[in-house]
């Protein structure tokens, strides 16, 4: 996949999601919780074309809709789960369009975004965080080829970002983690049914480190949150 295809597919996909979720659901001002986010990971970490997710969302909705009784409201979007990872195996084997897109980010407010998660890698206090942030400066005095090369930029980031990871369950408590786990399953529980066992460990993953990383007051690396 070319930079700019990679570029439109990767800060396209979550914000679309979102809107398409919120405009089906008739209610633009409902925030995603970290449930739907992570959910919202797993489906691209799997390679979930955007079309599917799209359709699934509009196929779960018709059918709530075709309902005789709605006694609850769609609330989350594991709701639509399941309908996603039908239209995901219809379209297999099928190559997505996808329109060229120009690089969304100056090298300036790429610069921006890594010194500002550096400073807040520093205010850890943290001998191994800053060993991380340092590396972010280092990426930054580079930027003006890593503008250019999106992919390799987010690379790079995903490797610090999996090194940030490790230092942050190594200093994670057992209760810490208990407690976490506990949150998952308490939202989770209502749609174990509707999802793959590859789907759930996936969800529990991008869950788990979210929560991590909130916990400890660290940013994420990817170009994704770059706002």
């Amino acid at each position: 996949m070319s930079d700019e295809n990679w570029a439109l597919n990767y800060f396209n996909y979550f914000t679309e999601i979102e809107e398409h979720f919120q405009r089906s659901r008739g209610t633009g001002l409902f925030l995603l919780s970290p449930l739907d986010w992570a959910l919202i990971e797993s489906w691209k970490n799997a390679g979930v074309p955007l079309e599917a997710v799209l359709r699934g969302i509009d196929a779960a909705f018709e059918k709530w809709r075709g309902r005789k009784s709605k006694t609850q409201k769609v609330n989350s979007l594991a709701f639509c789960s399941q309908a996603v990872l039908v239209e995901a195996q219809q379209m297999a084997g099928t190559a997505p369009s996808e329109a060229a897109a120009a690089s969304p980010y100056s090298a300036e407010e790429l610069r921006a975004y890594l010194m500002g998660n550096a400073v807040a890698l520093r205010k850890t206090g943290d001998a191994a965080f800053l060993e991380i942030g340092a590396a972010l400066n280092r990426l930054c005095e580079e930027m003006e080829q890593y503008a250019r090369d999106l992919e390799r930029l987010e690379q790079r980031l995903t490797v610090l970002e999996e090194k940030m990871l490790a230092v942050a369950r190594a200093a994670q408590t057992e209760d810490e983690l208990l407690q976490a786990r506990q949150e998952l399953e308490t939202q989770l529980r209502p749609y174990r049914s509707k999802m793959s066992a590859p789907q759930l460990a996936l969800l529990e993953k991008q869950y788990l480190e979210r929560r991590l990383l909130e916990r400890q007051k660290l940013p994420r690396l990817s170009l994704f949150y770059l706002r």
